[in-house]
């Protein structure tokens, strides 16, 4: 009998190495295509990619952006999961403490003179001198902040999000407030957290008759969302036709699909993009998967997308394989969050879904929006290397069954 357990913890332990190792490989394959595909689309000129001052450079940011990702990755992934349980009896419990600063920050950004004003929108907080051009989006860290909060807390008791009043109330206002806060500046990230924060609750064994109750509210905000923005408004009567204005408001959606066509079966070649000289608008964020479909064609397009199933796999292995209820619900909540992230850009840039403001995962020019995944990931590998203590046999028994 002994040596049946020996033998199935040895293969637990491969199975969680397993992961971990593939949630790292796919997320650092990610992070090259994006500082190689950033440095392509954000190409000049006028002026080269790689300058002296490498710092502001385009190619230089996502390079030093994507390095410390892949070290938080690393970083994070040895047991940093652990901190932000829920710790019966304490009156500090990090995962709520980080969800309160992150409530607060997002407050903050939205009063003037805190919050900086691009593209229409408050949704960037500067950091240190203006010289250094730092900035970061406080909603990437919503992002983080939710998912923690909500596995660490509906994790807490195991029938607690089955009491209407002690589980699934709490977790849905915590839900309610960071929606709101985000999606009043950015609908896209704020139905993204609506959609990964409702599945959590779900997944942890919320009552159907419960949900209800939040289903008219939820939809009642979220159309008021959309509603409170003419533009918003106005991308939903675009996607119904994007061909009745070509020139003027389908245009966005048009050089989209433009791009995305242009690049055939193996594309233009890294570098040889044409639409990315001003005809595609946000080539290097938001739309920088129709750049890698025009230079790679539909086979690099096809690698991106098998490089997110990939981590997906893993993400889902570790869910099953975590022998916390704590550790599956974080597993999901970041899996859930960055494959819905990928799915919601890759259908805004085909035309699939109405245009919105959301970057692809990892490769997306960006600063916080890259750190802050990085960490996201790092919690999913601590996860996956988290195997039960051979000493325990509960912990044991639960994770071999």
């Amino acid at each position: 009998m002994s040596q049946f357990i020996s033998n199935r913890t040895f293969n637990l332990e491969r199975r969680h190495e397993s992961n971990a190792t593939g949630i790292v490989v796919a997320a650092a394959c990610l992070l090259t295509i994006g500082v190689v595909m950033v440095a392509s689309a954000g190409a000049n000129l006028d002026e080269p990619v790689i300058s002296w001052q490498f710092w502001k450079s385009l190619f230089g940011r996502q390079a030093i952006f994507s390095g410390a990702s892949l070290v938080a990755i690393l970083i994070v992934a040895h047991g940093f999961h652990r901190l932000f349980a829920w710790r019966p009896g304490s009156w500090f419990q990090p995962a709520l403490a980080m969800y309160l600063v992150t409530a607060g920050i997002l407050a903050a950004v939205l009063i003037p003179g805190i919050g900086v004003m691009r593209k229409g929108a408050r949704r960037w907080m500067q950091v240190g001198p203006e010289s250094l051009g730092l900035s970061f989006q406080p909603s990437e860290l919503a992002k983080l902040a939710l998912v923690v909060f909500l596995a660490a807390f509906l994790s807490s008791q195991a029938n607690r999000i089955r009491q209407f009043w002690k589980g699934l109330l709490p977790a849905c206002l915590a839900i309610g407030v960071i929606v709101s806060l985000v999606g009043k500046e950015d609908f896209g990230t704020g139905a993204l957290l609506a959609l990964v924060g409702g599945l959590m609750v779900v997944v942890a064994g919320a009552k159907w008759r419960h949900l209800l109750i939040f289903a008219i509210p939820a939809i009642s905000g979220l159309v008021y969302l959309v509603a409170s923005r003419p533009y918003r408004v106005e991308r939903l009567m675009v996607f119904r036709n994007i061909w009745a204005d070509p020139k003027g408001a389908g245009y966005h959606p048009v050089q989209s699909l433009v791009t995305i066509a242009s690049g055939g079966l193996f594309g233009r070649g890294l570098g040889s993009g044409v639409q990315k000289y001003g005809y595609l608008p946000e080539s290097r964020s938001d739309f920088i998967f129709s750049v890698i479909c025009e230079e790679s064609g539909m086979i690099g397009a096809l690698i991106v997308i098998s490089l997110f199933l990939v981590l997906m796999w893993f993400g889902w292995r570790t869910v099953r394989l975590s022998h916390s209820a704590y550790g599956r619900l974080l597993a999901f909540g970041v899996t859930s969050m960055f494959v819905f992230q990928a799915l919601i850009n890759v259908a805004v840039v085909t035309v699939c879904a109405p245009t919105k403001g959301i970057s692809l995962p990892l490769i997306s020019a960006g600063g916080s929006g890259v750190l802050f995944l990085g960490v996201a990931l790092g919690l999913l590998v601590s996860v996956a290397r988290d195997c039960p203590d051979p000493s325990n046999e509960i912990e044991l028994q639960e994770a071999i069954t």
